[in-house]
């Protein structure tokens, strides 16, 4: 493995986290985005992540600033991936938008540039042709607050190329991650297979009315000892991304349960401009969640 510049496309908040890690570590990094606008929120979700560096991981300000000033910006897809080694994609679940994306960039990066998707729910086999090269091209999944949540799931196509895949793997470790091989395609890689079912189960039973979000996470959160339930977790990950999924499989399948979830995060939290952790509000109000009140699982 012998990459130095790596391009992350898409600066959402995983977006913007790949990126700063991997400045962390040491490697040259471009930020793309649509337009001026996406990348000024990203640089300002970029800056506030110092401070959780420092706290969460020891840094000094020396190191935290040195991360930032190793990282660029910019939304011409083609100058930002012009020096490309490796291209991460955390772009919208939208397949249409993905399968745009990689034409474009198949286009316009050099040779050598690996394609590497953070796609959470959708397979590379499904845009390996769009990338127009197969061969270089698989996932590398991350989870939320990755200097923390340090997995990496690496997941090859049949088409993938093996030197391809042990690079992207010894990559993965270089940025401080634990590398975590998937030999087969799976929908959900291994974390979301586990994950996206207790999701989907407490949006379900928002949606039927059976009880509401701080109810059903008490529920998980006493019986399990998790630290996060459903609802806390998709403030986490974004309502914006949890509305995405669950519109694909809605239309995917004709779930009209999922329907429901869809419509639901869109006109009661979306239109509202409620996303999650990223805007204050979701399920909860940040930065004091209820769930984090001491007499939440007690009462």
């Amino acid at each position: 493995m012998n990459y130095k510049n790596i391009t992350v496309a898409g600066s959402g908040v995983l977006g913007s986290q790949i990126a700063y890690q991997t400045a962390f570590k040491g490697f040259r990094v471009t930020v793309y985005d649509i337009n001026d606008e996406a990348l000024g929120k990203a640089k300002d979700r970029i800056q506030k992540l110092k401070a959780r560096y420092q706290e969460d991981l020891g840094a000094t300000q020396a190191e935290v600033d040195a991360a930032y000033d190793r990282m660029s910006f910019n939304s011409d897809l083609a100058a930002a991936a012009a020096d490309a080694d490796l291209v991460i994609e955390a772009i919208p679940e939208v397949v249409p938008i993905k399968t745009d994306f990689y034409t474009k960039l198949g286009q316009v990066a050099p040779a050598k540039t690996i394609f590497a998707s953070n796609s959470s729910t959708l397979l590379p086999s499904q845009f390996a042709e769009a990338t127009g090269r197969p061969a270089q091209f698989l996932a590398l999944h991350f989870a939320n607050e990755i200097w923390k949540n340090n997995t990496a799931e690496i997941m090859k196509h049949p088409g993938t190329d093996a030197k391809v895949f042990d690079d992207v793997i010894a990559f993965a470790r270089a940025i401080g991650m634990v590398a975590l091989p998937l030999q087969k395609e799976q929908p959900g890689y291994i974390l979301n297979s586990l994950l996206v079912p207790l999701l989907d189960a407490g949006q379900r039973l928002l949606v039927k009315g059976i009880a509401d979000p701080a109810t059903i996470d008490k529920t998980w959160m006493v019986g399990t000892g998790a630290p996060l339930g459903p609802f806390g977790i998709l403030d986490v990950v974004g309502l914006t991304t949890a509305y995405n999924i669950g519109l694909a499989k809605a239309q995917a399948t004709g779930d009209e349960e999922m329907q429901k979830v869809a419509d639901l995060l869109k006109t009661e939290y979306i239109d509202k401009g409620k996303l999650g952790v990223a805007t204050g509000e979701g399920f909860y109000k940040y930065p004091n969640p209820a769930f984090r009140a001491p007499d939440f699982l007690k009462s």
